[in-house]
């Protein structure tokens, strides 16, 4: 009971996503073949941390659907019921957000460990552009929230294709305090204040850029700068206001 009750959250946006779509239209013939972009890239993360580096790591690059299956850089998952101008999607996110203690500024506190969300969503490819909706529950350590809407708009040159990109981020209180919170025991431990955040919204601005070098391969690259949120912006463990990151890929276009 414990346990259901831990992750009701996720139990009802599963149940959600498969009971809404009923009165949808029935989906079109999903190809059981792959459907987009596989490479090698170079990703870079502004630590906000403090005496954290920042994270340079060279990873998969996927982009492609195959059947109802979808890869979208670091969003994973399965397309469900019709819905819109898309899919109502079960889906999850690699994410790389938690961080080392084992540093002089941090010494005494606990680490954070990577979250794992998992959750809905939708990609929604409409005519004034595309607006990508998740709502993810992190089932590890700070069993917090997280919610995000991005638009995507489209710009296509010869042989470049442009993507600006404007959206926000809400992290629920339960999310912000694990990771930039300071408990009474880690203020016990490590000399710093006790801090207990709210929840905390962010906003970013991005661009993804497509290069075709040639018919079948092509150059990716994508930056975003966020502006964080108040909550997170005040935490003692936090020296930055805005957090960047970008890649690089080179990938194999699939058709």
């Amino acid at each position: 009971m414990k346990i259901f009750l831990r992750h009701r959250w996720v139990f009802v946006c599963l149940c959600t996503a498969l009971l809404s779509g009923t009165a949808q239209t029935e989906a079109t013939e999903f190809k059981m073949q792959i459907d987009g972009d596989i490479g090698l890239g170079g990703y870079y993360t502004r630590s906000i941390v403090k005496d954290n580096p920042d994270a340079l790591s060279a990873l998969p690059y996927m982009d492609f659907k195959y059947s109802r299956m979808f890869a979208r850089i670091d969003t994973f998952g399965v397309k469900t019921l019709e819905f819109g101008y898309g899919y109502l999607e079960l889906a999850g996110r690699f994410s790389q957000d938690g961080f080392n203690t084992n540093v002089p500024e941090l010494e005494g506190l606990e680490k954070r460990q990577n979250s794992i969300p998992l959750g809905v969503g939708t990609l929604q490819v409409t005519p004034i552009g595309g607006f990508m909706i998740n709502a993810f529950h992190d089932i590890n350590k700070s069993q917090g929230d997280v919610f995000e809407m991005i638009y995507g708009g489209r710009l296509r040159l010869p042989r470049v294709t442009l993507y600006p990109l404007l959206g926000a981020e809400y992290r629920s209180k339960e999310y912000v305090r694990y990771y930039y919170g300071i408990s009474a025991i880690d203020a016990a431990n490590s000399g710093y204040a006790a801090y207990e955040p709210a929840g905390a919204v962010t906003s970013l601005i991005g661009l993804i850029a497509e290069v075709r070098l040639t018919d079948d391969y092509y150059l990716n690259l994508n930056v975003r700068h966020r502006w964080l949120g108040d909550a997170i912006r005040r935490s003692p463990l936090v020296d930055q206001r805005y957090l960047d990151t970008g890649y690089i890929a080179l990938s194999y276009r699939f058709r």
